[in-house]
């Protein structure tokens, strides 16, 4: 897995890492148990802190995607593509929700909002 950093984007850097990550588990090109690069070494390849690369191996950790092993390193957690699949079904489903209040709210007819919805999935990467 290469991690490509950009300093222009505005993203912060540990979200950067961390979306990298999430996609690599997500298409499974990291698959459960399988090791993250070590802290420094992620620090030194990408020239950027220690602290930074933690705290996105920490927060990747309690989202459940990532375990951390002291004194051992972080692995991918077994199962984390599902439990990514199933966060990301449920931020759909919130998502939707609120598309459908404000539809309503609209008086758009189920049709169009259809075909909205089915414009905007063909235009997502």
């Amino acid at each position: 897995m290469k991690l490509i950093i950009s300093s222009v984007s505005g993203e912060p850097i540990y979200e950067q890492i961390k979306r990298q990550i999430r996609e690599a588990v997500l298409n499974g090109e990291l698959k459960g148990g399988d090791a993250l690069p070590s802290l420094r070494k992620l620090a030194r390849e990408l020239r950027i802190s220690v602290l930074t690369v933690t705290r996105a191996y920490n927060e990747l950790a309690d989202e459940g995607i990532v375990v951390n092993v002291q004194g051992k390193g972080s692995f991918v957690a077994d199962k984390g593509d599902e439990r990514m699949k199933k966060k990301l079904i449920g931020q759909v489903r919130n998502a939707l929700r609120q598309v459908g209040a404000a539809a309503k709210a609209a008086d758009i007819p189920l049709i169009d909002l259809m075909d909205m919805l089915e414009t905007e999935y063909k235009k997502a990467k």
